[in-house]
């Protein structure tokens, strides 16, 4: 029963993609061809800019892992179910991760007239950098409400 289980939680797995269509494998040659996928997009500065130092070695940490691990495995069906749990749990840990820079990577564009102008103007920004701006707008709210700064001109 906990075999079926476990079977389809990989299944389950293997269907989570990341922004760029990229999933970790879990057999030996498929694995490196989508680790070194993955190293090339940490290093671009674009498909995951908004991805933490933090968060970006943690993701090369569980690559590492997964790769000693898969090393020298012919199939994934020869690996003990202890090594199967280890190595599924590594790839829903990277799976978060850059499946969440991808959604804060994500560049949105707002069109709009500033006030005394007809000319429309298009700003982008990502959506981590928007979450940001807000946090910070709604600080500085907070801070001119109750007195505790004078308010920017």
């Amino acid at each position: 029963m906990m075999k079926i289980a476990f079977c389809a939680l990989l299944l389950a797995a293997s269907s989570t993609a990341f922004a760029s269509q990229q999933q970790v494998a879990l057999d030996e040659g498929n694995f490196a061809d989508q680790r070194e996928e993955i190293e090339e997009d940490l290093a671009d500065g674009k498909t995951y800019a908004e991805i933490s130092s933090s968060d970006r070695a943690k993701v090369r940490e569980a690559l590492d892992r997964i790769g000693s691990r898969l090393e020298g495995v012919d199939s994934i069906d020869s690996l003990d179910m202890e090594t199967k749990v280890e190595i599924f749990n590594e790839q829903e840990k990277v799976n978060n991760i850059l499946t969440q820079a991808a959604a804060d990577s994500r560049l949105v564009c707002d069109r709009d007239m500033p006030t005394g102008s007809r000319m429309r103007k298009t700003t982008c920004q990502t959506v981590a950098e928007r979450n940001r701006r807000a946090e910070a707008d709604r600080e500085h709210l907070r801070k001119v409400q109750n007195g505790i700064g004078p308010p920017n001109n």
